[in-house]
């Protein structure tokens, strides 16, 4: 006897494609409970975040009370329960960054596009967000804007990029 959920395309919530990638990732780990975390990050990946619906699957799939899962989950603080915005925008807050201005670029995007830090903005066009260390602090402050990494950094370089991404979002 094999420790594995069974699994059928109907298991599927909503018939969401996406799925097949966790799916894919269980069945690498055996469907094993100490895989909680890992399928976790898997699953964020693939949604963007962890909504209830993802959160059950993964129970089920586990075979793990859903109250733990839901425990794991909101225990570590790189897991997000709300969609993301259109674009994001993160900024290091390191110390480096600190000492070179992050906090100016962090007020200056949350004032001006109307979105607090670690929030998306009420349009849903953008998330800012902070975090500790971006591991870049010789390029100190640093920001990554959907996913490009940018140094030496100021609010108003920062404003302008946020503007240009916020600006093409129509246009591709």
């Amino acid at each position: 006897m094999t420790d594995t959920a069974p699994r059928t395309e109907a298991s599927h919530p909503s018939g969401d494609d996406r799925f097949e990638l966790v799916d894919k990732h269980l069945k690498r780990g055996r469907y094993a409970q100490d895989q909680l975390i890992e399928t976790l990050h898997v699953a964020q990946d693939v949604f963007g975040f962890l909504s209830e619906d993802v959160l059950m699957y993964v129970a089920r799939a586990l075979r793990l009370p859903p109250s733990m899962v839901y425990g794991v989950a909101t225990f570590y603080q790189l897991f997000t329960f709300d969609p993301p915005g259109d674009h994001s925008c993160t900024v290091c807050t390191g110390t480096a960054c600190f000492v070179k201005g992050a906090d100016e670029i962090v007020a200056g995007v949350s004032s001006a596009h109307d979105v607090p830090s670690g929030q998306t903005s009420a349009d849903g066009r953008l998330t800012l967000k902070t975090a500790r260390c971006l591991g870049s602090c010789g390029l100190a402050p640093v920001v990554v804007l959907d996913g490009e990494v940018l140094g030496h950094q100021t609010a108003e370089s920062t404003l302008e990029g946020v503007a240009l991404a916020l600006d093409t979002e129509g246009a591709g």
